[in-house]
């Protein structure tokens, strides 16, 4: 039975992996993408956990002073039942000084290890932080090589005449070509809109020439 059961965890497992490399083959820029948000949930809890031991660094600070305090606090009230002769009221705050003390003693060594816990948190958590970052710079390095990638295949595809065959022009043919009809289109509806003005333009400036000419003659008769 256990050997089975070792069967089936190992073929669920290696399927699990043949569709993560199927999906990487697909889209590798979504499966990284999806690594990178569990990074960044990753580091987000690190973060979590570095705020609760500084909390708790703190929270032992407290409790250590507080049972310092309670110590001295202790000592000097035995010292007071010592020289009033109370005995058991000196017995008893001798205890709980020495209870306090042993509690200060123990806080001492907790809170030091708190502090050391700490600094390596944070350390490492800096740590995961630099290879995140690492790991999206790296990111948009990959996405502008894919970017670059798809703009050449499209521009190959449309600039390239062998992937034409069969068909009609290429587009930017096409659209050369349209470009030169609609130019002569354009330019002759202009010339038909223009040229009566131009003519007239032109009559005009011919007859003037004339009448100067004839002007012209009639003063040297004279």
């Amino acid at each position: 039975m256990g050997n089975l059961f070792t069967r089936i965890k190992e073929t669920v497992v290696a399927d699990f992996h043949s569709l993560l490399d199927e999906k990487e083959q697909k889209n590798p820029l979504s499966l990284l993408n999806q690594y990178l948000r569990d990074c960044e949930n990753e580091v987000e809890r690190v973060r979590k956990l570095v705020e609760r031991q500084y909390l708790l660094k703190e929270e032992f600070n407290r409790e250590l002073d507080s049972a310092k305090e309670m110590a001295e606090k202790r000592k000097h009230q035995a010292e007071v039942a010592q020289q009033a002769g109370e005995n058991e009221l000196y017995e008893f705050a001798v205890r709980e000084a020495a209870h306090y003390g042993e509690r200060a003693s123990y806080l001492k060594k907790v809170y030091e290890e708190a502090i050391s816990q700490l600094d390596e948190l944070e350390r490492k958590y800096e740590e995961m932080k630099h290879k995140l970052k690492d790991m999206q710079i790296k990111r948009l390095e990959l996405m502008g090589r894919e970017n670059i990638a798809r703009a050449n295949q499209k521009m190959n595809s449309v600039l390239q005449q062998s992937e034409y065959e069969g068909k009609a022009e290429p587009r930017f043919k096409d659209l050369e070509g349209y470009l030169d009809r609609l130019e002569q289109k354009v330019s002759t509806s202009y010339l038909h809109s223009t040229i009566d003005g131009k003519i007239e333009k032109l009559e005009k400036e011919l007859r003037n020439n004339e009448s100067q000419s004839n002007s012209g003659m009639k003063h040297d008769i004279l």
